[in-house]
């Protein structure tokens, strides 16, 4: 399994920098988000050395998305939690550049407003080029 030295996580994966595990599993750690956005954030992260998602190899797409499942259950069955917020950054956004799950508590009127996106529309026939061009790359 590869790591980098110089990767926080890989630190963390390593158990050379002290953290709140929550899921400890042959290919993947779980631990607590050292600055949450709500108590209970969890990072999920392959123990492998991964920047982004599109890096992830396919031996590890179900367990990681699995192990999420299991954590997105685990806000409300441990925490009380209505639901949850998963995401992922690929590189924009991405502090510290080791693929990682972001799994959040969520209940409705909690505050959260940091997420906000533009909205756009597509010009006539527009919409069906991206499409196209989506899947042609994919």
């Amino acid at each position: 399994m590869t790591a980098d030295p110089d990767c926080v996580f890989c630190s963390i994966v390593a158990g050379d920098l002290p953290a709140d595990v929550v899921l400890d599993e042959p290919e993947l750690v779980a631990f607590l988000d050292r600055r949450p956005l709500f108590k209970g954030h969890v990072l999920l992260v392959p123990r492998q050395h991964v920047v982004t998602l599109v890096d992830l190899p396919a031996r590890l797409r179900d367990p990681f998305l699995e192990a999420g499942q299991r954590l997105a259950a685990a806000m409300v069955a441990g925490l009380g939690a209505q639901g949850s917020f998963v995401a992922v950054n690929n590189v924009v956004s991405q502090s510290v550049p080791h693929l990682h799950l972001h799994v959040v508590p969520r209940t409705k009127g909690d505050g959260l407003r940091g997420f906000f996106w533009p909205r756009t529309k597509y010009a006539d026939g527009e919409a069906a080029e991206y499409a196209a061009r989506l899947r042609s790359a994919t």
